[in-house]
This record gives C-alpha cells, structure tokens and sequence, in this order.
C-alpha cells in the first residue's frame, strides 16, 4: 500500500518543480521579447521572486557585499496522509532522518510511517541586466510616522517636484512602490537634473522631510538557477493510514516525535494532511 502513496507524494513535487521550470522559461521569452542589453550587468544570490533589492551594486565580475530580498513565499504541497514536523533544534530533525521508518505504538494497532528530509525548489542565482530609465526618478527616505493617505503623499510629491523653482517639471506618472515613490517626467532633462541635487526638505504633513531623489533602473531577468535546498529544522512524514481523526493523529505524531528514545525532541509546529486532503505549505524568509 506505501507505493502508491510515495508515487502521490513524488508526483505532487514534481509538478511543483515543473511549475517553476515553466516560470522560468517565461520570463526568458519575456527577456528576449524585450530585447538583450549587456550593459549595468549585476549577479547577486537571492532567493525566488518578487524581489526587493537593497544591496549594493558592483562592477561586473565582482559580487556584491550585501544583499537582502523581502516578501518570501515559497510554497509546496503536501500530499495526502502525510504530516509536516517542524523541531526547535535543526539537530533533531537530523536524528529523526536517521531512521527512515518509525514505528508508533498505539493500544489497538501499531503505525508504520515513513520519514524524508523536505526539500524547497530556491532559484539560488539570477543575473539581472539594468538600464537607466531618462525620464524618471525614485524618492526615497519617508519617515515610519507620515500621518498621508497614498493620494494626499502623491499629490504633494507632484506639486513639488512639479515646480521648477525646485528643479522638476510637469509629472506624467507618479506610483507608491514599497518604502519609495516612482515619479516620471513628461521632458527630458528634468530627472537628471533632480539626481544631481540629491536631496530635498518636503513639506509633507505638517514638517520639512528630508528625502533623497536618485535614478530609477529598469531591471531585466536574464538567467536564473534554481536548486533543491533542504529545510533544517523540518521533516516530511508520508503514508500515515486512515485509522484515527484528524485531532487525535495529530496528539499521537506529536508525542512520538517529542520522546528522546526515538530521537526526537521538542516540536515547534506539526501540521497533519489527512487521506484524501491535500495540504499547502507556506515558507517565508525567516522558515528553515
């Protein structure tokens, strides 16, 4: 009865896999539709999309020395009759893994479950070409405590930088992105003129803010790697038979994975997968 439950198992994260191969070569054809531009090429390691790049950029063969990416999600299913169990201690999953057959005694019968290590599909590399957008900027450096709704923000940004007594001109596009603001200018010239300035004090809510106008780069996909990375602190329990409900599986697992005689140790979370359900997990940046 295991190998059809194994195949199910494998199956579901080989269409994950294909998922993402299926991504990637989506976002090739969208690179060569878009047309190839070698210039302002950078490499840095990240995780998968959407990215927020707030690291620092180098010339090319040099890699560069931080970079961070934010809003994580990787998700991968679970198949039927299975459990996730993550530990406090990375160490104990280690010796959980050790034995890939547990054996839980219960009073009536006993469960025969199997136990593999969880791997995520992690695009470990992209190669990101950029080119300078000429008519736009980026405005960047809002306080936490701004009291603006996104239209009062984007008004006020577009009656000052709108003015040319400040350097800007008449503003086409204005667009709130995550911790900055894009403004596009309807001549050329405008926004090379504000990044040369730099730096601004905005009337914005009551207060002058300070607040840094640079240039605004359009970035391209061009190659992406993508490899199985394991979970540390995770394991995969596949075949659990349908003998007990869902509550009293999950008290059951729990306990034999706590008790140090089968090498376990304290679990953080367990999340059980009923037959004939199918589950979906959720890691963000800061899982593993």
């Amino acid at each position: 009865m295991s190998a059809p439950r194994d195949g199910q198992a494998l199956h579901a994260l080989l269409e994950e896999q294909a998922r993402l191969k299926m991504r990637l070569q989506e976002l090739q054809q969208q690179r060569k539709e878009l047309g190839d531009s070698p210039k302002d090429k950078v490499l840095f390691s990240v995780p998968k999309i959407p990215l927020v790049f707030r690291g620092h950029t180098q010339q090319d063969g040099e890699m560069p020395k931080k970079s961070l990416v934010s809003n994580l999600r990787i998700h991968c299913p679970l198949p039927a009759g299975s459990a996730l169990v993550t530990f406090d201690d990375p160490k104990v999953a280690e010796q959980v893994l050790q034995q890939k057959e547990h054996t839980i005694d219960m009073e009536e019968c006993r469960l025969r479950v199997q136990v593999q290590p969880l791997e995520l599909p992690m695009v470990t590399t992209i190669q990101v070409s950029s080119q300078m957008r000429s008519q736009r900027v980026l405005v960047s450096g809002f306080p936490a405590n701004l009291s603006l709704s996104e239209e009062e923000l984007l008004d006020k940004l577009e009656i000052f930088f709108g003015k040319t007594k400040n350097g800007g001109g008449d503003v086409e596009v204005r667009e709130l992105l995550q911790g900055s603001v894009m403004l596009d200018f309807a001549k050329d010239g405008v926004a090379q003129r504000l990044c040369q300035i730099g730096q601004f004090r905005v009337p914005l809510g009551g207060q002058e803010v300070p607040l840094r106008v640079s240039p605004c780069m359009n970035g391209e996909i061009q190659k992406a790697e993508i490899s199985s990375q394991p979970v540390s602190r995770s394991v995969l329990v596949l075949n659990i038979p349908d003998v007990l409900d869902g509550p009293e599986l999950h008290d059951v697992l729990e306990i034999h994975f706590q008790k140090p005689t089968r090498g376990g140790g304290e679990v953080e979370a367990l999340t059980v997968i009923p037959q004939g359900q199918q589950g979906l997990a959720v890691f963000t940046s800061e899982s593993g």
